[in-house]
Order: C-alpha cells, then structure tokens, then sequence
C-alpha cells in the first residue's frame, strides 16, 4: 500500500479533572489495513515498551505477564476496531475503568503511556501499512480513552 506523505497529528489533548470527553471508536479500517497479527504486533511492541517505562511499576513484573496482558489489551483493540469479540468471549465485558480502578493512574501516567504507544505506532507508519486518516483516527481514540483511565492525581 502507498499512502503517502504523512500528516498525522499525535499531539495529547490536556486532561481536565471531572470532565470525560465522549470517545469515538477509531476507524475499523485501521484493522483491515494492519490485520489482527498486525494489531497484535502493535500491542506487543506497545507493551514491551512499556516494560522499559518509567510507569512500569502499575504492570506486571515479568516479560512474560506482560505479553500475556498485551494479548488481552490486542483482544480488547481488535474488538473495539470492529474486529472479532475476543476480549468479550474471553474475558467478560470490557469495562475498562472498572479493570483500571486497582492501578494508580495519573495525569503523568497518562503522557507516558500515551508517548509509548506513538512509539509503538511507528513501525505502522515508517512501513506505510495503513492510511493517515486510520491511524489518526487510532490516535484519537487513544487519546480520549486514556483520559477516561485517570483514577489518581499527580
């Protein structure tokens, strides 16, 4: 696929105590571009980064936990991409601040997690493997969902 130059936008729009902006689920041809094994590489590369973070301390401790939380979070974006309902078969409903409530997550969190996964994107679009309208519409996606996981202050 050639799509281009780019003209993404990964700036991280300010978090604002109280107010949970509505989130649009991003694009389901982001997923048909890059495949479940492409969606599933994101999470693992994403993860993986993670590992090396300064937030690592709100993850598993082991490599090995953390490509098994990667397959699931892959599951959870695979599904919310219009993929296939795996992380509802295998794991019940998302509801994800529910899951995120036992964790510490800042304001600060958010950043570092938020510049892990634009990293974790790069290969996507160093190799042009979607467009940049659908990996925007990732990004936005991301970028509103992850002020919605806010559970602590700085």
């Amino acid at each position: 696929m050639n799509f281009g130059t780019s003209s993404l936008d990964f700036s991280i729009q300010a978090y604002q105590e109280g107010i949970n902006p509505p989130v649009t689920k991003p694009n389901p041809a982001f997923l048909r571009d890059i495949g479940e094994q492409g969606m599933r590489d994101l999470l693992h590369r994403f993860y993986m980064g993670l590992f090396e973070s300064p937030i690592k301390e709100i993850f598993p401790e082991t490599r090995e936990e953390m490509k098994i939380a990667g397959q699931h979070s892959a599951d959870f974006f695979i599904q919310i991409c219009a993929g296939p309902a795996y992380f509802n078969q295998n794991r019940g409903a998302p509801q994800m601040r529910q899951r995120h409530a036992p964790f510490h997550i800042t304001p600060h969190a958010r950043l570092h997690w938020l510049v892990t996964f634009e990293e974790a994107l790069q290969p996507i679009i160093k190799d042009k493997l979607s467009s940049d309208e659908n990996i925007q519409s990732f990004w936005n996606y991301l970028n509103i969902f992850s002020q919605w996981m806010i559970n602590s202050r700085d």
